[in-house]
């Protein structure tokens, strides 16, 4: 007995020692961090990371100490359209969003007829977000037209609503959009077009597209980032859109750059419909895209990661995609946190505190983040 016992011991101790020397082996992750995905949508409160995402024509979200283990295919279903109705089917591109105390879940739909799509909110009844959703209707202008891909500005004291959205009845191009909130669910003004397809890079395929504005501050300064050109084509890029002036009602107050702000390379084909969020430590920027996995792929795309600066003009410098297989730094603070896992799964310097099995629980976390998982149980 006492021999085996000696034999358990050192079996742990070997895997301790193991596990801490591969904190330094998985000090990298790799794109694409989900093999598939669209639009995606990443959101940090309270030292979480939350991914919502639609599937199977229905809402989900998924939460995660980390972003890359956050933006996956599992989590809590959270919501499923009813029956019958003109937002039961074509679910795009969701987003969460905390606002004045309430989480909040936009997204777009239509009734099976794409010329139908509009913009829909979900309100939140509790302080968790992957809790009850309630139903709360359209968010829609007085025009009521065809819209998508919408977010709210939060900017002072007011609320804006940001989408893309037709000018008339037709299919024939997308525009970004502002107009005025009254409350997180209700546009009270007037629509304001604030971008349109205009620079030969945001005019690659037909209909022409300005889609999935994103907002993304940077102390004072407000920007809207924006996919261009044709999702489906090779070319989808992101331009973006700088405050220049004090109301955001005021589309010469809006400044656009001359030339995407992050594309394509040779082997990184439609990089676009980003999100942002911080690293665990909060001491760095990341960019959340999606790309389509070849080229002439189209809408058959993945997940990526990248960290971005700021210039001295305090604009966001995103520079090129990652390659993907090449290993990159993981966001700053995550290593810790994988410490701090280990130590609640019960190793503390090498000793016992509790029951856990480390070889079950990587077994059972590993698939989703095999470049992680090879040295260290996923979190």
């Amino acid at each position: 007995m006492k021999t085996y016992n000696n034999l358990k011991i050192a079996q742990l101790l070997l895997f301790v020692a193991l596990s801490f020397l591969s904190i330094l082996q998985a000090e990298s992750i790799k794109n694409p961090i989900a093999p598939n995905g669209n639009d995606p949508w990443i959101i940090k409160k309270d030292n979480i990371y939350y991914y919502c995402y639609a599937q199977s024509g229905k809402l989900w979200i998924n939460s995660h100490k980390t972003i890359q283990g956050a933006c996956q295919y599992r989590g809590e279903l959270v919501w499923t359209p009813p029956a019958g109705k003109h937002y039961s089917h074509n679910i795009w591109a969701p987003e969460l969003l905390f606002i004045r105390g309430y989480w909040y879940i936009y997204f777009a739909a239509d009734n099976g007829d794409n010329a139908n799509h509009r913009m829909y909110v979900l309100k939140g009844t509790s302080s968790n977000p992957t809790g009850k959703y309630i139903f709360k209707g359209k968010v829609s202008d007085s025009t009521n037209r065809w819209a998508i891909d919408g977010t709210v500005l939060e900017y002072g004291k007011e609320l804006y609503f940001v989408w893309s959205g037709w000018e008339g009845f037709h299919n024939v191009q997308q525009n970004i959009y502002i107009a005025k909130m009254s409350s997180p669910t209700k546009i009270s003004g007037e629509r304001i077009l604030i971008s349109r397809p205009k620079y030969n890079w945001e005019r690659i395929g037909r209909p022409l597209i300005n889609e999935g504005p994103q907002i993304i501050k940077n102390g004072n300064d407000v920007f809207v980032i924006y996919s261009a050109s044709g999702s489906w084509t090779d070319d989808y890029c992101l331009g973006q859109l700088r405050l220049v002036g004090k109301d955001p009602l005021q589309a010469q107050h809006w400044e656009k750059t001359r030339t995407p702000v992050f594309s394509g390379t040779g082997g990184i084909v439609s990089p676009g419909h980003a999100s942002f969020t911080k690293s665990p430590d909060d001491t760095e920027d990341w960019i959340v895209y999606h790309t389509a996995k070849h080229r002439g792929a189209g809408w058959n795309r993945d997940v990526n990661m990248k960290k971005f600066t700021w210039d001295i003009d305090g604009n966001p410098v995103f520079g090129y995609p990652e390659s993907k297989r090449v290993a990159m730094p993981m966001p700053s603070g995550t290593c810790e946190l994988f410490k701090e896992i280990l130590t609640e799964k019960g190793v503390v310097e090498g000793l016992p505190q509790k029951s856990f099995s480390a070889s079950s629980y990587y077994k059972s976390h590993k698939d989703y983040q095999p470049h992680l998982c090879k040295y260290w149980p996923c979190p």
